[in-house]
């Protein structure tokens, strides 16, 4: 499957779900972290949960972070996690979600929150 990639700067792109089989485009992508803004079975059994992604990312040297947003409903705590993720995570970092709406939203809400790239 060919991936659908959104740069939203040079060090976050965001995409919408990934599976365990997308981890070899998205290393030769160059992505050094995963952020995944999905609850744990928001799409039933249809979604990996993030435990084997987890596993997926380690096993190909990636750093791996699971911060989980239900739609909609964005938290404080939440956007101030991703901030320090952000700020310490090996780059590019490649963000997702159900679409990707909510990892650009997470990234441009800690941007504006932190007033750097």
């Amino acid at each position: 499957m060919t991936m659908q990639v959104h740069l939203l700067n040079q060090y976050f792109s965001y995409t919408s779900q990934i599976e365990v089989g997308d981890f070899s485009e998205i290393v030769s992508l160059g992505f050094k972290t995963i952020i995944n803004h999905r609850p744990d079975d928001e799409g039933g059994s249809q979604q990996p949960r993030s435990e084997v992604l987890e596993a997926a990312a380690l096993s190909n040297g990636m750093t791996y972070v699971h911060i989980p947003v239900i739609p909609n409903q964005i938290e404080p705590h939440q956007v101030a996690l991703f901030s320090e993720v952000y700020a310490n995570a090996p780059k590019p970092i490649l963000g997702f979600c159900k679409t990707g709406n909510r990892a650009m939203t997470m990234c441009k809400l800690a941007l504006e929150n932190n007033g750097r790239p």
